[in-house]
């Protein structure tokens, strides 16, 4: 008897594991949909942010003008993809890091307009590090466009 109980017990592990490999159950359904909200709504405040930063921010629409300027140069002057990746990627880091830059000054702004030793400094330190990005910047597109090898 024990024997026959348990081949039905293995029998009907069998088929549900070879249902939950085929098919969705529940909790798989519940997990897409979960990730499915999550990427939409992150998708939702990154463009929101977008749009703040392009609305606000001088310096961050200079720099979005060069990039739709200097994105499809790259297409043009890079040789190889390396190359490519490293003009394009150049660009997308000078705006990354004036998204970064602009969400320092806000949170500062939003504290207070009154000087403060660290404010100020929490400035400086988010303009330091879009200069920075800018050098970086210039010299991978200027050892790229004069062949440096």
């Amino acid at each position: 008897m024990a024997s026959s109980e348990n081949k039905s017990e293995e029998n009907s592990d069998s088929k549900e594991s070879f249902k939950g490999k085929n098919s969705l159950d529940k909790s798989d359904a519940d997990f897409l949909g979960l990730l499915k909200r999550r990427i939409l709504g992150a998708t939702a405040y990154s463009w929101q942010g977008l749009k703040a930063c392009f609305k606000h921010e001088e310096a961050f629409r200079v720099e979005v003008f060069f990039a739709v300027f200097l994105l499809p140069l790259a297409l043009l002057i890079a040789s190889s993809a390396v190359e490519l990746v490293l003009l394009i990627g150049s660009v997308v880091f000078v705006l990354i890091v004036e998204l970064l830059n602009s969400a320092i000054e806000a949170v500062v702004d939003r504290i207070g307009h009154e000087h403060h030793e660290l404010a100020g400094r929490a400035k400086d330190l988010g303009s330091a590090a879009v200069m920075l990005s800018m050098w970086l910047f210039i010299a991978t597109w200027l050892l790229i466009c004069i062949g440096w090898d």
